[in-house]
């Protein structure tokens, strides 16, 4: 099929047009469109308080997205704590610790990071197990996080500090789109929540991370487009990748 629009279910890029979005747009005339399928909701003090975590416990912090970076500081400065300089970051990707800089003076910390995925980072972390972790996460997190610490009998506390709700998407005619691109297994909900007469039929779904493509296979639905993989680790590669292959398709029906 000819793709001529993609919805992403993500915050429109700074500057669209310099984005590989806005590359993508151009070199295969596509009208691409954003729109966040889901809002994150910080959990109040009060109910941090409930969970009884001390956050004065903890020597090391495990942080899988920038929102757990937020979140966490947050929550430090609702509750009045004071970060101390021997705290330690365990971050999943080398950007998420980067965005740490935000709030701390990234030189004068100790920082590690895996390449970008969470199996990685649990290996950094097996060196580090006299460290007490804490995991701050949202309500709706990867398991798979949780299975990994378990079995390497890391000691931590598992903080939820924000709650990923669905988005209000009345102001999309989702049937306008050729493609969906998700990134999370609450995108998928989202969709069906907003849409519960929604069916798929001929429309490409692209799926970024696992637990995404889990997810929407679980939902009845297919995908069609998955990243990362070796060739395409992002994305809008990813895309790529499909949008030549269905080319060639359309190419050699038209020379057979």
């Amino acid at each position: 099929m000819r793709i001529k629009s993609i919805l992403v279910s993500q915050p429109e890029p700074v500057d669209r047009e310099k984005s590989p979005y806005g590359e993508l747009s151009r070199k295969y005339n596509i009208k691409i469109d954003f729109h966040k399928f889901i809002k994150i909701e910080g959990v109040p003090a009060r109910d941090f308080r409930a969970e009884r975590i001390s956050l004065a416990e903890h020597t090391a912090v495990i942080l899988g997205s920038r929102n757990a970076v937020d979140h966490f500081f947050r929550i430090a400065k609702e509750m009045r704590f004071e970060v101390p300089e021997s705290m330690k970051y365990f971050c999943v990707s080398e950007s998420t610790a980067y965005y740490l800089q935000k709030y701390v003076q990234y030189r004068k910390r100790k920082i590690f990071h895996g390449k970008q995925n969470f199996s990685e980072l649990i290996e950094i972390i097996r060196k580090h197990k006299d460290e007490k972790f804490l995991l701050p996460c949202s309500d709706v997190h990867k398991e798979s996080m949780v299975d990994l610490l378990d079995l390497a009998k890391v000691d931590y506390s598992k903080a939820v500090l924000y709650r990923t709700e669905s988005s209000n998407l009345s102001g999309i005619i989702i049937d306008n789109y050729d493609m969906l691109v998700f990134f999370s297994p609450a995108g998928i909900k989202s969709l069906q929540k907003n849409f519960p007469k929604f069916k798929q039929g001929e429309k490409v779904f692209g799926a970024f991370g696992q637990s995404t493509i889990d997810s929407i296979v679980e939902s009845g639905f297919n995908v069609q487009i998955m990243a990362p993989t070796k060739s395409a680790p992002s994305m809008t590669m990813a895309i790529e990748e499909f949008l030549e292959a269905e080319a060639k398709k359309t190419k050699k029906g038209k020379t057979a």
